[in-house]
């Protein structure tokens, strides 16, 4: 068994999973990641010829229907009773019967949307720890992998289980959106031809998540697709917010309260801002409705340097949810070619700028190897000035075990920059204020990140690191 060619990247999951497929003994294996990541379609293209069962749970089903869903799935690999098991423990006895019929050397279990089959009251998962603990686990052949879009359930359910499942999974995969460099591979496979920056801009509306790539025309432009998906009617990622975090989210609307508070705070929120805007309980709701967000790849959580754990800033992070609510909510009127005219408006300028940098903080890996830094040790912060009138603030630092502090200022333009006096001066300014309220002790280097580059003028040497799309796109 060999990976598809079908595939891009994926190689360390690719890996795990076959690890898990060619072990001498029973694997429970979680792979989660953001709806649309492509988790369905990682697992069938390793291991569809290999499936001993196979079922897709239901979105907003009863236990009814999905005991029925199960069945429908046992007659499919050979069970021969087609009559509705009584529940979720008699589900999985037929389960283990089929399994033992099966002459499969690895018997490789998939249960997509686990989470959608743990209905309230239903028992799902007294069943399913009786399945892995009493049966499964003893044997030498069951490759059981599970995956769900709903990340923070299968990490409270599976991974922090204090019941049955306690420590019961034996690996975990997080499936994350593509990079550039997958990206780009992406378009080449497609056969779309793409210039780096439109490369870039794609990303820049719809992130490295699969799914909205493959809804992009070859034969359109960048612009036109927008228009045709976001502009027009029934265009695809038009409803796309609300069904987004519908499907992955009980009572979504406390999550879609607080993306749309960090959507207006681009440079992130405190708890306690978050709070005072959503006016969402201090107790368990907020604390619940961040830590899903933050573990289902929307939001990011981070401690400005020098600071505690308690002056943490939440950001939304999620390319197209930052791009629906700066214009496609605020769009009344359907009309495809909306897109064409914003683009020569300052709101596109903004988005432009913000939706660039959180490129570059999607990517700081490929940014710390092109600033030669990627074998030492470091961390990655933001930093704003305390002090009245300064209005300093850095979005991306990088603090390293070296000896240096390396800010990072994050420049979008489809051409080479020029640094004018003005722009030196500011960025200078920057980092003297940076040292003072610091304290810092360390070194402190500037590296500009710019798609295109700086041009050699007067102003050049300020930078001790220019970092382009050709660092961006490092694999």
């Amino acid at each position: 068994m060999s990976p598809s060619n079908n595939l891009i990247g994926r190689r360390q999951e690719t890996e795990e999973l076959f690890s898990a497929f060619r072990s001498d003994k029973s694997e429970f294996v979680a792979v989660y990641g953001r709806r649309r990541v492509g988790k369905t379609f990682l697992v069938r293209t390793l291991f569809e010829r290999e499936f001993a069962f196979h079922i897709t749970a239901m979105l907003d089903s009863d236990t009814e229907a999905q005991l029925a869903n199960f069945t429908a799935s046992l007659v499919q690999y050979g069970y021969k009773d087609s009559s509705a098991p009584v529940n979720w423990r008699e589900a999985f006895q037929r389960l283990t019967v089929l399994l033992d019929e099966s002459n499969r050397k690895k018997k490789v279990v998939f249960i997509d949307e686990l989470p959608w089959l743990d209905t309230r009251g239903s028992g799902f998962i007294p069943a399913l720890e009786h399945f892995w603990n009493g049966w499964a686990s003893a044997r030498n052949d069951i490759c059981l992998i599970v995956c769900g879009s709903a990340a923070s359930w299968i990490i409270k359910k599976l991974f922090r289980s204090r019941g049955g499942l306690h420590n019961r999974v034996t690996r975990r995969i997080l499936l994350e959106p593509f990079t550039l460099a997958e990206c780009k591979q992406y378009f080449e496979q497609a056969g779309m031809p793409a210039t780096d920056t439109n490369l870039l801009e794609s990303y820049m509306f719809i992130g490295g998540i699969p799914y909205y790539l493959s809804l992009l025309n070859a034969k359109q432009s960048l612009a036109q697709n927008v228009g045709r998906l976001c502009f027009s009617t029934g265009g695809a990622l038009r409803d796309e917010f609300d069904n987004l975090y519908a499907s992955l989210f009980r009572e979504s609307s406390r999550h879609v309260m607080v993306v749309e508070a960090l959507g207006k705070k681009l440079c992130g929120l405190t708890r306690e801002e978050i709070k005072k805007i959503t006016r969402l309980p201090e107790g368990g709701n907020l604390t619940e409705v961040l830590v899903e967000l933050e573990m289902s790849g929307f939001i990011r959580k981070y401690t400005p340097f020098a600071k505690k754990k308690k002056g943490a800033l939440y950001q939304l992070i999620d390319h197209y949810s930052l791009f629906y609510l700066a214009f496609i909510r605020g769009s009344q009127d359907i009309d495809r070619s909306y897109w064409m005219k914003m683009r020569e408006t300052q709101p596109y300028r903004v988005w432009r700028g913000y939706a660039f940098e959180q490129v570059c903080l999607s990517h700081i890996e490929q940014i710390q190897s092109a600033i030669g830094v990627s074998g030492v040790i470091t961390h990655v912060a933001s930093w704003r000035s305390e002090q009245t009138g300064h209005g300093a603030q850095i979005d991306l630092l990088i603090d390293r075990k070296d000896g240096v502090v390396t800010i990072c200022e994050m420049k979008y333009s489809d051409t080479e920059i020029a640094l004018t006096k003005k722009t030196a001066a500011n960025i200078a300014g920057k980092r003297n204020v940076f040292i003072e309220e610091s304290g810092t002790k360390k070194a402190v280097h500037i590296a500009i990140v710019t798609p295109i580059g700086l041009k050699r003028n007067a102003y050049y040497d300020i930078a001790q690191s220019v970092v382009t799309m050709r660092g961006l796109l490092v694999e």
